[in-house]
């Protein structure tokens, strides 16, 4: 997600401190997602120097945006169906903007789609507060100042607090769902119509690089089995 400045009346990047509704908040609308077997949460808490933010374990690694760190060691901790588990990795630098690191265990991992959204099309973003997770329907638009996609600041997402940085974008039913991006902050842009405000996603057109950086990785990483996630 980028802002041409040429194109830009007054825009400002941010998220307030408040609290998210957690998943058992909205027992209706996410009813499959109550009934998904928890082991399958690809988030993941991501602890560094900087503080708290979150990533989503993929195919291709933990990927995070590196708002609390962007090298050395950072604790990870993912969640299993019997609670959290408490690990670190190697943070690894893919491009601006975008982080890797990978654990020696197995995560819960998900796929990630690169199909350009339409306006209009909804979405799930899915996080954690603390040891709750939250889902919310958000829906993409855009706008011609902004390169990428946006999601409408609206609902709970209007709620996020800075440890939400991070945060999943989802499409595709519970279960299958595909990571379309991550949740980067909240933008407000003035225009002819007034004041507008997204929440604004890094997605396919920065995650790609993600799936460049193993391909070309020469070393084949192997997982441990512990006795304490089996």
């Amino acid at each position: 997600m980028g802002i041409p400045s040429r194109a830009l009346l007054s825009a400002l990047v941010l998220l307030s401190a408040a609290s998210c509704k957690t998943l058992s908040d909205f027992p209706d609308q996410f009813s499959d997602l109550l009934d998904q077997d928890p082991a399958q949460d690809p988030t993941v808490r991501i602890e560094g120097p900087g503080g708290t933010e979150l990533g989503v374990s993929t195919d291709y690694g933990v990927v995070f945006l590196g708002r609390t760190a962007q090298s050395g060691v950072v604790d990870i901790i993912a969640w299993f169906g019997d609670g959290p588990s408490f690990e670190f990795g190697v943070v690894e630098p893919v491009g601006p903007g975008l982080f890797t690191s990978e654990t020696e265990i197995l995560l819960p991992t998900v796929a990630m789609t690169f199909e350009k959204p339409a306006a209009g099309q909804e979405v799930i973003v899915r996080g954690r507060k603390g040891s709750q997770p939250w889902f919310e329907v958000g829906e993409v638009t855009h706008d011609p100042r902004v390169d990428g996609f946006v999601l409408k600041a609206e609902g709970t997402l209007l709620e996020l607090g800075d440890g939400q940085i991070g945060a999943g974008v989802y499409i595709g039913d519970p279960g299958r769902e595909r990571l379309l991006g991550l949740v980067s902050g909240r933008l407000r842009l003035r225009g002819s119509e007034g004041w507008r405000e997204y929440i604004t996603v890094v997605g396919p057109e920065t995650l790609w690089r993600l799936v460049t950086y193993r391909r070309n990785l020469t070393r084949q990483h192997r997982w441990v089995y512990r006795e304490d996630i089996l």
